[in-house]
């Protein structure tokens, strides 16, 4: 992976972290921080999730992967959030 791509990757982490976020439903016990952490880490999962499905890669926008990648940063916001909320 090149640096640009590495770049990219954070940048659509974050985006797909705070999408995440909006997604689960009440109030989160977790930091910005984490859920941008949450959401990079969707995001590369997410995108290797779609390759081995064979959607990755489609013409025009690959909407199948933005929604595994969301599904997983929520999944990853609402694990998270439930794990500080016992601590």
């Amino acid at each position: 992976m090149e640096i640009s791509g590495l770049i990219s990757a954070v940048v659509i982490g974050i985006v797909i972290g705070i999408l995440g976020r909006l997604v689960v439903p009440g109030r989160q016990h977790i930091g910005i921080l984490w859920t941008l952490v949450v959401g990079i880490a969707a995001a590369l999962v997410g995108t290797a999730v779609a390759a081995g499905l064979g959607v990755a890669d489609t013409d025009g926008v690959d909407w199948i992967e933005w929604l595994i990648q969301i599904g997983l940063a929520a999944l990853g916001v609402a694990a998270l959030s439930r794990v500080k909320l016992r601590s």
